[in-house]
Formats: C-alpha cells, structure tokens, sequence
C-alpha cells in the first residue's frame, strides 16, 4: 500500500482551517464578527470544509482510492470560493487562509491523484 505525502498534508491543511476560527479569530466565531466581515455562516463553512478535508486525506492514507482525492479537489476548490460565496471576502485573514489553503489541497489532491508513471509501461508495445 504506498502512502501519498500529499495526503499528510491535506490533513494538517484540513485540521488547520477547521481551527482558524478558534485560534485566529474566536470572537468572530462567538457572533462578534459582523465588523469584521465575518458571519456565522463563513465560521461553519471553515469547521465542515475543514473537517471533510482531514478526513477524507486519512481516509486516504489508510486505504488509497482515487475518489478521495477527487472530493478532496472539489472540497479545495470550494474553499477557494467560498469567500465570495458565503460573504466573508471581505474578512482578508479568512479570505486568504481559504483561498491559499484551498489552493493547496487542490494542488496536493489533484498530485495524489495522478497515478504515477511506469518506465516499463511506455517499452511494452503489443
């Protein structure tokens, strides 16, 4: 069974945006956010996303199936526009940890999930 690397990071990408809320900006997440630009709403669309994220990445380490890493790509590329949106575009430490951490799991997913090449494969012919 070969462990993807990729797949350990998307967890810790996964874990941390399920944290930014209580560890950057707990009072947003407490109702305080609307000077912010932050609601309710964008502080639940961090703690699910993130969750998925971790949990089909380890899902993945356990027992490797491509369809995780095709979810985990959707999953990342809605927290890429998830700013806009839920509405919380205007809160830039939210806006650029989804977007930039989306980014990332997007790249890492869609790196896992592209099987890797067999030199031997391309000097077969039939």
């Amino acid at each position: 069974m070969k462990r993807h690397w990729q797949d350990w990071l998307n967890v810790i990408l996964g874990l941390w945006i399920f944290v930014l809320p209580w560890s950057v900006l707990h009072p947003m997440a407490a109702g305080a956010g609307a000077t912010t630009g932050a609601t309710v709403g964008a502080m639940w669309n961090l703690y699910i996303v993130g969750s998925l994220i971790a949990v089909v990445a380890a899902m993945a380490l356990v027992a490797f199936k491509a369809w995780e890493e095709w979810i985990n790509l959707v999953l990342g590329g809605w927290l890429v526009i998830s700013p806009w949106v839920v509405g919380f575009s205007t809160s830039t430490l939210l806006m650029w940890n989804a977007v930039i951490v989306g980014a990332l799991v997007v790249l890492f997913a869609g790196w896992s999930a592209v099987p890797a090449s067999d030199s031997t494969a391309d000097t077969k012919h039939v």
